[in-house]
């Protein structure tokens, strides 16, 4: 089940489902900042990703192959569609648990907020789903015919915003692949990773 919040004031009031006796937690950091921080690495190779396509795009081309103005109104469509990521999040679950999707309160971040055991398999999947921001929209960048700038800037500047902004997502998937088995079940508890063995 979906719920929206308004607000989310304490993470911790949506992510304290029923703990199982043998779930053990997963060594993360203490703090949501301190995953941000960590994450960075990945944050910047994604980057790199998506200028290296537009180098590559344009170099081959020999043109410019975005309007620039077209690549800031993606960008703000792909910062839209944030909610949409936290959905893609959610429609992971199974209709018996419940996930609370809305804005931390005081920022203009959004969030899917679950204390559900998943599958390892179904964990990572859920965390990578929202690329399909992302990746849909670099793809027809890249098969969109250069003369097509309008286009092209709105499709990469959606990409870059939905291939960049699950990078803590793919943080916690590195973790999960280090230290849990490929048997084991996987939750959220407050600001925690648990496996199930």
């Amino acid at each position: 089940m979906i719920k929206y919040v308004k607000n989310i004031d304490d993470i911790n009031q949506y992510q304290c489902g029923e703990l199982p006796a043998n779930a053990q937690k997963l060594d993360t950091p203490a703090t949501m900042n301190e995953i941000m921080k960590k994450s960075i690495p990945i944050a910047v190779i994604l980057c790199i990703i998506m200028f290296l396509t537009m180098f590559i795009k344009t170099f081959t081309s020999k043109a410019s192959v975005v309007f620039p103005p077209a690549v800031l109104c993606g960008a703000l469509i792909g910062f839209l569609l944030l909610i949409v990521h936290e959905w893609l999040h959610a429609i992971t679950y199974p209709s018996s648990a419940e996930v609370c999707i809305g804005k931390l309160k005081g920022k203009m971040i959004w969030v899917a907020l679950a204390s559900f055991p998943l599958k390892r398999s179904r964990f990572i999947i859920m965390c990578l789903l929202p690329f399909l921001l992302g990746f849909v929209p670099w793809v027809l960048f890249i098969l969109s015919a250069p003369q097509n700038t309008v286009f092209n800037g709105l499709m990469f500047g959606m990409a870059c915003i939905g291939m960049v902004s699950p990078y803590p997502d793919v943080y916690n998937v590195i973790i999960v692949l280090k230290q849990a088995k490929i048997t084991d079940k996987i939750m959220f508890w407050s600001d925690d990773i648990y496996r199930i063995s």
